[in-house]
């Protein structure tokens, strides 16, 4: 039989009514993505009420497919439903339920019934995959949910917030953004072409805002846009670039608010352990003075570029972010295909130490620098566990069951990045999230191998808090399912 059910039902930290409420505003789907998988969405339209539609774009391999979803039996508070129109799937229906619990908790059950295209021999050559891939894709679902759930009770009772994004199409700011509109926060993207919708404000980086006096109200601003330090050898040309887009581009831009009838009263700069340099073996916190080096002397600027902004009256944060870890881009998304191959290995003997970060907890950062008064001046967006290059290298192997023996000589990567490399690839920065520990901030992975295991879509059934049950099962199809096209 090729119809088959599955289920995973898990308890979150929050009533039916706000568990639900976040599944229904804007930015959950976006949230829910696996970043393991090449998938966006194209269009999405109506929310999640009756006759909404949203059609996504991903690749069965090296095969691009377009899914065609509707959403049905939308019972608010209660449950709704996706039924495909068109896709991969013969049939598809995804039952979202959700269900009282103790108070101040619900569970959320998802249940999908499915079969296969070409019958028996569909589900014999690919529904073992498929059961992986849906076990994979709702435990991380539910641990996302869970932690966001529990991010936004903790400032349950605050005003909601209308918050201007630069970057926001970005790594972190795309998940910035639909993080902040799941919890009922307004959004405005920076944009640099003539905006094309009411959410969409026109910047031009070398002048800041187009024009401040006539654009939306926002109360913060989050500036995370900027050259990507990475992306190649520091030509002179390449490092003008990097220090015009951070220091210019913020100077520029706070310029800007103070011609706003009401700047925003929070400005957070995003800036980067570049700031510490090649420091060896030293745990480095927030009390440490700069580094050396072209990278350290950028941050030193552009942090002091942020500052600027109290002659405002703003209140400033600087948060310091690690290397942030997602497989749907930047370092880990690079390292990942070689890897899967057993192709990577340590660089050299793999002592230099790496601070990190996971991509949510480095949104789970910027939420708090926004919502927490408590958050000012410089932060050090980082893991709690730094690592060697060493561990890391393991790390990374075990969780994608690959071996890594393949150590990469540093002069190669000298010779072909040069000083890039050196103050990035190669600098040793053990960096210490001082301030975050004391204030308290709900880190959702402090070790690497959790952060890998939920990026990579390799979730254990002990990483998921509240798990309560993972069932895929053999069903005889409803008549529900045997309507044409469901």
């Amino acid at each position: 039989m090729s119809d088959r059910r599955f289920i995973h039902e898990s308890r979150l930290p929050a009533a039916r009514a706000e568990a639900f409420a976040w599944h229904a505003r804007p930015g959950a789907l976006q949230r829910l993505l696996p970043p393991w998988e090449a998938v966006r969405v194209e269009s999405a339209s109506g929310g999640i009420e009756d006759g909404a539609e949203v059609v996504l774009r991903l690749k069965a391999g090296p095969v691009p497919l377009r899914w065609v979803a509707r959403h049905e039996d939308y019972r608010e508070g209660a449950s709704f439903r996706d039924v495909q129109r068109s896709g991969p799937f013969a049939r598809w229906e995804h039952d979202h339920r959700f269900l009282d619990d103790e108070p101040g908790t619900c569970r959320l059950r998802d249940e999908v019934r499915y079969a296969l295209p070409l019958g028996p021999l569909g589900a014999l050559l690919g529904g073992r995959s498929i059961r992986r891939t849906l076990r994979a894709q709702f435990r991380y679902r539910h641990a996302l949910t869970r932690g966001d759930l529990a991010l936004h009770a903790r400032h349950a009772e605050a005003p909601r917030r209308t918050v201007a994004i630069s970057g926001a199409s970005g790594l972190l700011g795309s998940a910035l953004a639909a993080l902040l509109t799941t919890g009922g926060h307004r959004v405005l993207k920076l944009v640099r072409r003539a905006p094309r919708a009411e959410d969409e404000i026109h910047w031009d980086p070398p002048n800041g805002l187009v024009d401040p006096e006539g654009i939306p109200p926002f109360d913060t601003l989050v500036h995370l846009a900027g050259e990507n330090v990475g992306a190649g050898r520091w030509t002179k040309a390449r490092r003008e670039a990097i220090r015009s887009s951070r220091i210019q581009a913020t100077r520029a831009l706070v310029a800007s608010l103070a011609r706003m009838p009401t700047p925003p009263s929070t400005v957070v700069v995003a800036s980067a352990v570049g700031w510490y340099g090649e420091r060896g073996d030293t745990s480095l916190d927030e009390s440490a003075g700069p580094g050396e080096g072209f990278l350290a002397e950028v941050c030193r600027d552009w942090e002091a570029a942020a500052h600027e902004a109290t002659s405002l009256g703003a209140r400033v944060v600087t948060p310091r972010l690690g290397v942030v870890l997602s497989a749907a881009g930047g370092a880990l998304a690079k390292l990942r295909t070689p890897f899967s191959f057993g192709l990577g290995g340590p660089i050299g003997r793999g002592g230099r130490w790496m601070s990190w970060i996971s991509r949510e907890d480095a949104v789970g950062v910027l939420h708090e620098a926004i919502m927490d008064p408590r958050y000012e001046g410089p932060i050090n967006a980082v893991a709690p566990e730094p690592v060697t290059n060493r561990l890391f290298t393991k790390a990374l192997a075990s969780v994608l069951r690959r071996p890594a023996l393949l150590p990469v000589p540093p002069f190669v990567l000298k010779l072909l990045f040069g000083d890039m490399a050196r103050e990035t690839i190669l600098a040793s920065t053990r960096v210490l999230p001082a301030r975050l520990e004391a204030l308290s901030f709900p880190f959702r992975h402090r070790g690497i191998g959790s952060a890998l295991r939920h990026t990579l879509g390799r979730l254990r059934a002990e990483d998921v808090e509240g798990e309560l049950e993972a069932s895929d099962t053999p069903y005889e199809a409803s008549r529900v399912l045997s309507r044409d096209g469901a």
